[in-house]
């Protein structure tokens, strides 16, 4: 669409603001009217165009649903807009903001224009729509606003511009031209740079270290660190110095590489041929090559950590690296140097309940009860954690369901079903637009106090839509409803199934809840498929195995889903000798990785938990087996423990190790 046209729409809007109002003003009273199957697919149509780009029949699009006041006009806009942003202008923006005010897709737009904007280095207008921006949770944005505040004269902290550049993803315009900036001020100097070079090489990410190199206008570098990262070898072996520091540095990078799949070749390369190194880059190579050995449960990980510590004791760590060498200390019984690593964390990360937790532990192991009991009573407080259930139960405490809040009123209801944004996420997601529905309801309960989410959340309880009743649910501080945290949706169908597999149907609730949130028809970016989140492949072979038909087309069928993955989700759990962590470790993983993973020293089980290598994995576990822990109390079933479900302890497999290997994973082997 032209220019000209935008302003034909702005002239029609008289004859249809109060229509489009209704439909998207935040606090419009009554909510959009149901769409028919028609009109509502011209935002399936619109995203589909916007896919393919396909601006003639956007346009179109645009023109429909302007024209039918149609309760999704602002997505098909939005789509239109977005296809086009490169060739808009201001006023184009400005005419959408005021057609959509304080409605999801304004601040979308607003966030994509931004972006925009930026790479415009439009910095008039960008200050200008940034003041109105209301998610604020762009990083590469966040970047752009404190450049453009620099270059307009407002005083911007080194610090601030220093903590935005290292929290960057990866390589980003906007972050690289606000480092850029604050080089060519001389505000930034090469130490800065050489550490947000060291900081990427360490979170795997190439592009951003090249970019901090970049920075130091020297071609020269930027070569040899391109040489390094593709192949660190053969560039150790035929171009690494030890002096001057920027070769040092260069070096220190292709050792780092090295370590990420080698840790020990890395020990053993570094001690042999670059001892001359300074030693704070040495002491940053220990490091990495303890994170390294820890994540992969090697026993060389602490006395890495130790030689960091000892060649420059006052060295900065990252907080993962801190959380890799405590993890390491508490698998290998040296709650001393767990104590000592969560002390270091900052601030922030030893809030995480996480570390909290390990703390009171070691703190406890050191002789230090008191202090202990203390600790561990102030995470008891929240039971609903896995963290605080553990708490809760070392120190013996009860661990009751919460009180039911008082019953939502008919006001409150009421105030819930007339918010648009919430209208129109349901009618996203029920067109199949779950993303964008899930993207529009969020933005919805901002600000919402807990009676609000509590409504919002019965709304979509009321529809079925069980991930947003149960996210949602789970915003709220003070007042907490259970059966929207933990619902029991299929529930005949489900305990039918778990006892025909001889499973806990406690345990099942906890896997599905984690897997699909009770989403029939949920599928995975890898293909993963239904309630129970399993590959069609893996499907195959356990039908094969346990006497099943099966076929492709059954996959989101509901009874065919549960049959096929409790089935498999038994056959697991057999191979692990009903280990619940390690079941549960193996259907998001893979069966292999935590066969190997619980080699090496008999461990306390929730410290093998807290050493799974993978995030994703390691917070699946935990979110599982706390479901199952709550799920048994809200269907009344026997009560277990969540130490039961972990169990004692967690080591060699010994006879069992033999057995063959030929599980496969049920969605791929999908960790990092």
């Amino acid at each position: 669409m032209s220019n000209q046209w935008a302003g034909q729409v702005l002239q029609w809007m008289g004859r249809t603001t109060l229509a489009l109002a209704l439909a998207w003003a935040p606090g419009a009273q009554a909510a959009p009217a149901p769409t028919s199957s028609a009109d509502a697919d011209l935002a399936v149509q619109a995203r589909e165009a916007w896919v393919k780009r396909d601006r003639k029949r956007l346009a179109a699009l645009v023109d429909a649903a302007l024209g039918q006041a149609h309760p999704l006009a602002g997505w098909v806009e939005y789509f239109d807009l977005n296809a086009r942003l490169a060739e808009l202008r201001q006023a184009d923006l400005d005419a959408f903001y005021a057609r959509y005010p304080g409605s999801y897709v304004e601040d979308r737009l607003r966030n994509d224009w931004l972006l925009e904007l930026g790479r415009r280095r439009d910095w008039a207008n960008f200050r200008r729509d940034h003041a109105a921006y209301q998610m604020r949770d762009d990083r590469e944005v966040a970047c752009y606003a404190l450049l453009a505040d620099h270059l307009a004269g407002t005083k911007v902290t080194v610090d601030a511009a220093r903590a935005a550049w290292m929290a960057q993803k990866d390589g980003d315009d906007g972050c690289f031209q606000l480092a850029y900036a604050f080089v060519d001020a001389g505000l930034f100097k090469a130490d800065t740079l050489w550490a947000k070079a060291r900081l990427a090489t360490e979170q795997g990410r190439p592009r951003a270290a090249r970019q901090a190199v970049m920075l130091l206008n020297a071609k020269p570098l930027e070569q040899k660190l391109a040489e390094l990262q593709d192949n660190a070898g053969r560039y150790l072996t035929r171009k690494a110095r030890s002096s001057p520091r920027a070769e040092a540095e260069l070096t220190a990078l292709a050792l780092a590489r090295v370590a990420a799949n080698d840790p020990d070749q890395a020990g053993d390369v570094l001690q042999d041929k670059w001892s001359r190194l300074p030693p704070d880059l040495q002491a940053w190579l220990w490091v990495q090559i303890g994170r390294q050995s820890a994540m992969k449960l090697q026993d060389d990980a602490l006395p890495a950590f130790d030689r960091a510590a000892k060649l420059a004791p006052d060295f900065a760590w990252t907080d993962d690296a801190l959380a890799w060498q405590a993890r390491a200390a508490l698998r290998a019984g040296r709650p001393a140097t767990a104590l000592k690593a969560i002390e270091r964390m900052s601030a922030t990360e030893q809030r995480d309940p996480a570390w909290a937790y390990w703390k009171a532990r070691a703190t406890r192991l050191q002789g230090d009860a008191p202090a202990a009991r203390a600790q561990l009573a102030a995470l008891a407080a929240t039971p609903l954690n896995y963290f605080g259930r553990l708490a809760a139960e070392d120190l013996g405490l009860p661990t009751p369901l919460p009180p039911a809040p008082a019953p939502l009123t008919a006001e409150e209801r009421r105030a819930a079903r007339s918010l648009p944004g919430l209208q129109r996420a349901l009618q996203l997601i029920d067109l199949g637009l779950r993303g964008e529905g899930v993207r529009e309801w969020n933005f919805t309960l901002r600000g919402m106090g807990d009676r609000a989410l509590l409504a919002a959340a019965q709304e979509a309880c009321d529809r079925e839509v069980w991930d947003r009743c149960i996210n949602t649910s789970e915003r709220t501080k003070t007042e907490i409803d259970i059966t929207q945290r933990y619902p029991t949706p299929h529930r005949t169908e489900l305990l039918r199934e778990a006892r025909a597999a001889g499973l806990d149907a406690a345990y099942v609730y906890g896997l599905i809840r984690q897997e699909s949130r009770f989403v029939l028809d949920a599928r995975s970016h890898v293909g993963a498929a239904g309630l129970m989140q399993v590959m069609p492949a893996t499907a195959k072979w356990t039908a094969r195995k346990v006497g099943m038909s099966y076929s492709p087309d059954l996959m989101h069928d509901r009874d065919f889903n549960l049959r096929i993955g409790t089935s498999y989700l038994k056959l697991v759990l057999d191979r692990f000798d009903g280990a619940q962590a390690l079941a549960a470790a193996a259907y998001n993983a893979g069966p292999n990785r935590p066969a190997r993973w619980r080699d090496g020293p008999v461990v306390d089980a929730a410290v093998w938990a807290e050493n799974i290598p993978f995030n994703e994995t390691r917070d699946y576990v935990r979110k599982v087996l706390l479901g199952g822990t709550v799920y048994a109390q809200v269907l009344g079933l026997p009560t277990t423990s969540l130490r039961e479900r972990l169990g004692a302890t967690i080591g060699p497999a010994g006879a069992r190790a033999a057995e063959p290997a030929d599980i496969p994973p049920p969605a791929a082997d999908t960790a990092p």
